[in-house]
């Protein structure tokens, strides 16, 4: 699924069920020893999933650590992202000569629990949340926020290194791109000298899922950032 909101310059593999599993380096092993099976079975298949696509880099299969905050950490000259929920996991995977840097979320297409879209928004976001469920109600719009800035956090921590709250960047959506701008309200990270003050990532709605995908060419204009 995800690949259809992705640039061709990245590969991607997902699934929906926990079929692709697989063996784990033993380095990995050691990571999930005593995770329930839950957590086993979401560890073991997004990286089967990111093997699948290190593999469309002719890249070899190799293990793929959680960084201090849990961030996957990525082999060679590879970056990427890695996301699951129930019911789906997906992992997109870029090269370091032409990707500075990739976030990806999946979340369940149903509305955040009470509040919560308070906790994570801000009042300009809840009102135009508020603006987007009046004209297209079918869409759960406080879920995709949240989805979406995840994605930013992601997309931002390899650059930065350091934490980004919920209110440190403003979304804002287009429903009829299927695209999303994020704006940054706090110093942006620099990639190639040039300072990044936004993200510009695209969205995806369907089989009971919401996807945002979030990738930064290394290239990019630092106005845009955007995919």
């Amino acid at each position: 699924m995800i690949e259809q909101i992705l640039p061709p310059f990245v590969t991607a593999a997902d699934t929906v069920d926990d079929r692709l599993g697989g063996p784990l380096f033993p380095e990995e092993e050691a990571v999930i020893a005593a995770a329930v099976d839950k957590r086993r079975r979401e560890f073991t298949t997004a990286r089967a999933c990111a093997r699948l696509a290190m593999r469309k880099l002719d890249r070899p299969p190799a293990p793929i650590l959680p960084g201090v905050r849990g961030e996957p950490l990525w082999p060679g000259d590879l970056v990427g992202s890695i996301t699951h929920c129930t019911g789906y996991r997906g992992a997109v995977v870029g090269l370091n000569t032409t990707v500075a840097s990739i976030g990806i979320d999946a979340e369940p297409a149903e509305a955040l629990p009470p509040g919560v879209l308070e906790a994570v928004a801000l009042p300009e976001e809840r009102q135009a949340i508020r603006a987007l469920r009046r004209a297209h109600p079918s869409i759960p719009w406080d879920r995709l926020l949240f989805c979406a800035k995840e994605s930013v956090y992601k997309a931002w921590y390899p650059l930065a290194n350091c934490w980004l709250n919920f209110e440190d960047a403003v979304i804002h959506f287009d429903p009829a791109r299927g695209t999303f701008g994020a704006r940054l309200l706090v110093t942006g990270p620099r990639v190639n000298g040039r300072r990044i003050n936004a993200f510009g990532g695209r969205w995806l709605a369907g089989e009971g899922l919401l996807l945002t995908a979030i990738v930064v060419p290394l290239a990019a204009p630092a106005e845009s950032g955007a995919n």
